[in-house]
């Protein structure tokens, strides 16, 4: 990955920065041998990014080019906006008035070096600054009037004004920034793109462990990608990437579905998809879409606070209530009662004006077949957890306890449970889908089809093993080659 510093005059340049090329930008946007390769990231610190000004053109021209630009054109007109210290202020109110309680002055100036400052007190603020606003080096002024301190405007810092006594500490900072974003020096291949992996470091149940993960870093790395782990804050650098891979629990009202509209408007290759994220996150329109398809399920009702008396008649007794945004079996209960019934659909119905009501098919396991782009690429049974109708038990107060599992050749299972769950995927997209199925006797039904399936070490890779994520990153070149040459459809 080359990395270019666009500065107005070099001979100025103060800061010397290992593993960089500082340029002229009247050179970087005349001297055809910039406008060459794409694996480029090119950091914009031009004294001025106002309209059609050389520092303007740099970060437009570095987009057309296929470069990475920090800042982008977007934030460039970000930085214009009228409204923009009203956003940031109501953005991270409670972290500014934390962080500048200790001020006594009506105004205060913060230097934003690379998401630092030289005081380390200010970090927090500079970093969620720096993820909503990322431009190498900003000045925010805040202003404290009515008692509350607020953002007045923000502003770039050119190279050239950057005060002699701050020096050392941008070269440091921005040192420090590089090594975090290079930092894997071992690639095997080149890097020619950039891809995001968001992960959430909290969540206790995430759809693959620190294990898979390093897996996915080094498929990734192998096929050509440089990468960088993302979470919830990162959003604002979504355009620095030429593809993002949620490996964070998606759901529709959440970060995740942002982060997927986000980078599928800025032109990433995004998996999971927001238009998945949207299907598959909803058990109505799968139960409508299954049917509709002829793709065989449980016997299914949909329920509404009129028909909830049609249940028994329908289904009998015990049956499946569902919330269409359930997952990992959370918002999915038996009911075996009457009383039972009444009281959990209300209860349901009390959260969303649909719900899905099953019959229950007891099976010693449940299918899941992986898809990738219309082919199966594994399967896995997951065995039921002990004593227990679902493959993790959930008991208030406790740990979650799962059944066992068992990876599987996709050869050796069932010709049609296989078949079944590419049909069924196909129906949502050509994304990463892991369709859950039953098998009762030699009938087979599809569950749901989930757009974020878990993949973790030694379970799904049990038979592909580094052939699995290999799998998966092969594809995301193959799509990020084909957009840059403009053929994806």
């Amino acid at each position: 990955m080359r990395i270019l510093i666009v500065v107005d005059n070099p001979s100025e340049w103060r800061l010397r920065i290992s593993g960089v090329e500082v340029v002229a930008a009247r050179a970087y946007l005349t001297d055809p041998a910039f406008a060459e390769g794409r694996s480029v990231k090119v950091f914009n610190l031009c004294r001025s990014y106002r309209y059609q000004s050389l520092g303007y053109y740099v970060s437009l021209l570095a987009e057309a080019r296929g470069h990475k630009p920090l800042p982008r054109t977007t934030t460039i007109e970000d930085l214009k906006s009228r409204h923009l210290a009203r956003f940031l202020t109501e953005e991270l109110d409670d972290r500014i008035q934390r962080a500048l309680a200790p001020i006594k002055s009506d105004s205060f100036d913060l230097s934003v070096y690379f998401g630092r400052n030289m005081a380390h007190r200010y970090d927090s603020l500079c970093q969620q600054l720096f993820r909503l606003m990322p431009a190498p080096l900003l000045r925010v002024t805040f202003e404290h009037p009515r008692g509350r301190w607020r953002i007045r405007h923000v502003r770039p810092i050119a190279a050239s004004d950057i005060p002699p006594q701050h020096v050392d500490f941008v070269v440091e900072a921005a040192t420090a920034y590089l090594q975090g974003r290079y930092r894997h020096a071992r690639k095997r291949v080149e890097p020619r793109f950039s891809m995001a992996i968001l992960v959430n470091p909290d969540d206790p149940e995430p759809p693959s462990d620190e294990k898979a993960l390093r897996h996915f870093e080094s498929a990734a790395e192998a096929v050509g990608f440089e990468v960088e782990f993302l979470t919830a804050d990162d959003r604002g650098r979504l355009a620095e990437f030429d593809a993002l891979f949620i490996r964070d629990t998606t759901s529709v009202n959440h970060y995740t579905y942002r982060f997927a509209r986000r980078a599928a408007a800025d032109g990433l290759v995004v998996i999971d998809d927001p238009e998945s994220i949207l299907k598959c996150g909803n058990k109505v329109y799968l139960a409508e879409l299954l049917a509709r398809h002829d793709v065989p399920t449980p016997r299914t009702l949909m329920v509404h606070r009129d028909n909830v008396s049609q249940i028994v008649p329908t289904l009998s007794l015990p049956c499946v209530l569902k919330q269409p945004d359930s997952a990992f079996s959370q918002g999915v209960v038996k009911v075996e009662t009457e009383e039972e019934l009444q009281q959990q659909a209300h209860a349901l119905l009390g959260r969303s004006d649909l719900i899905v009501a099953q019959e229950w098919l007891p099976t010693e396991f449940d299918w899941r077949v992986g898809v990738l782009e219309h082919r199966p690429l594994y399967v896995c049974k997951y065995f039921m957890a002990p004593g227990h109708w679902q493959i993790i038990r959930r008991d208030g107060g406790h740990e979650p306890e799962e059944g066992p599992w068992q990876a599987l050749a996709v050869g050796e299972a069932p010709e049609e449970v296989v078949q079944t769950a590419v049909k069924a995927a196909g129906l949502i997209g050509d994304g990463l889908y892991g369709v859950d199925l039953k098998q009762v006797d030699r009938r087979v039904v599809v569950i749901e089809i989930n757009d974020n399936p878990s993949i973790e070490a030694g379970v799904e890779d049990g038979v592909m093993k580094d052939a699995l994520y290999r799998e998966i990153m092969g594809t995301f070149m193959r799509r990020v080659e084909q957009r840059k040459r403009g053929t994806a459809s």
